[in-house]
């Protein structure tokens, strides 16, 4: 009976990385495909601003393709040399899609700068229509995504990737509308920067939130004031000392902590209460909790749940 729950938690997760995994793969495949469309339409409008979110969706294929080996690079069993595992890889690949963005954001501000000192002959027309198919691709995109990138560090990069471009889309529209109607081609290099602060602001967090884990530092929805006088208010228990809270990867939170408890406490008891609250409370399962009396250590469990 005690193994039923991880049984079904382990199966959950596994059948939850499956449909993360082919709403990747259908994804990637929509984004590739209409890629190719938006460069040549790109061209053939004369437009920056298409370039610009082909040039991101380019990004987007990468972010995908990155996203997807880092999940299946995380399944590898611990090994003597890295005893988590491979979590830390979807992190890894968090920070190279944030860090690729900015990129592409510096290399649009300087086409656009150019385009601006010698403005260019734009099709509007063709650059709308261009526009409009790769706003339904991402649409349709953040649709397959919708349920995978709320709880995963990783999907939610691939995710922002689509959703910056899906406003690149309209943005490229707006401006082949008024391209078409008015003649502004001044309006493409505009639209192509604006573009380009939409992928800044998108990928900022990113990168914050992937250097965070990476420094190993408390996860924001844990505030540890509450926490430790949380465990502290626990029956027998008269300091909490050596507490460290961190994460291994997006859903995979850890937490060591040494309580010292009252002579004649029962340890055991301590252990089973200080581990529910943490679970219960604060979504932590992953815990080394030591007992001290007095300084002495009297007894330390690992739950790897």
């Amino acid at each position: 009976m005690a193994t039923a729950p991880t049984h079904q938690h382990a199966h959950g997760h596994v059948h939850s990385r499956r449909l993360r995994t082919q709403a990747l793969g259908w994804t990637l495949a929509l984004v590739v495909a209409y890629t190719v469309a938006e460069v040549v339409g790109g061209f053939l409008a004369n437009s920056l601003a298409l370039l610009a979110d082909a040039g991101h969706m380019v990004s987007d294929a990468a972010s995908l393709v990155l996203t997807l080996v880092a999940i299946r690079f995380s399944k590898k069993a611990p090994t003597p040399e890295h005893t988590y595992g491979y979590h830390r890889a979807e992190i890894l690949a968090a920070l190279v899609n944030g860090a690729t963005l900015l990129a592409i954001s510096g290399f649009i501000f300087m086409e656009a700068y150019h385009r601006l000192q010698e403005p260019h002959e734009v099709e509007g027309g063709l650059m709308l229509g261009v526009a409009a198919g790769g706003l339904l691709v991402n649409l349709a995109g953040l649709w397959l995504l919708r349920g995978s990138h709320s709880d995963d560090l990783n999907v939610h990069g691939a995710w922002l990737h689509v959703f910056t471009d899906a406003l690149g889309s309209l943005q490229a529209m707006a401006a082949g509308a008024l391209i078409w109607a008015y003649g502004w081609t001044w309006i493409d290099p505009v639209a192509s920067v604006l573009i380009a602060l939409l992928v800044i602001y998108s990928s900022w967090a990113l990168i914050r939130q992937s250097v965070a884990v990476l420094m190993e530092g408390t996860p924001p929805h844990i505030k540890l004031g509450e926490l430790k006088a949380a465990l502290g208010a626990l029956p027998d228990v008269r300091e909490i000392h050596d507490l460290h809270v961190w994460t291994i990867t997006s859903g995979f939170v850890s937490l060591s902590a040494h309580l010292t408890v009252n002579e004649g406490a029962d340890a055991n008891a301590v252990l089973k209460s200080a581990e529910q609250l943490l679970m219960e409370r604060f979504r932590i399962r992953h815990t080394t909790i030591q007992i001290d009396r007095d300084g002495n250590c009297d007894q330390t469990h690992h739950d790897p749940h």
